[in-house]
């Protein structure tokens, strides 16, 4: 399985970055906690619109399984469903204690956007 956690940093004891489309940084790993690969995601940080369409465009690409982070706007939700991409929100923390809190099947996985659009 593999898992994208925003993130504020490249390592796993990152602080995490509420935001999804305008992360930093997104960390993909595997459930053991192994990075499989740090994603810049400078391009979207700074982009006009369609931060969270890109930003979940380059996670589906990637065949991410999941993703935790703290906020995921309708149009970023839609994308990532539409991908198959389970969304678990309303994570804090650092990267790992994200992950530790999904392999104990603690993450509050999302149906439905947990902000509006441009949040």
């Amino acid at each position: 399985m593999k898992i994208a956690v925003t993130s504020t940093g490249r390592e796993i004891g990152s602080r995490m970055d509420p935001r999804f489309g305008r992360a930093q940084y997104i960390v993909i790993l595997d459930e053991g906690g192994t990075i499989l690969e740090v994603v810049d995601n400078s391009q979207n940080l700074n982009a006009m619109k369609g931060a969270g369409i890109q930003a979940a465009k380059l996670i589906a690409d990637r065949k991410v399984d999941v993703l935790m982070t703290g906020h995921c706007g309708p149009n970023a939700f839609t994308t990532l469903k539409a991908a198959g991409i389970k969304v678990a929100v309303e994570q804090s923390g650092t990267v790992e204690e994200a992950l530790d809190r999904l392999n104990r099947g603690e993450a509050k996985f999302a149906d439905q956007p947990n902000v509006e659009a441009h949040w």
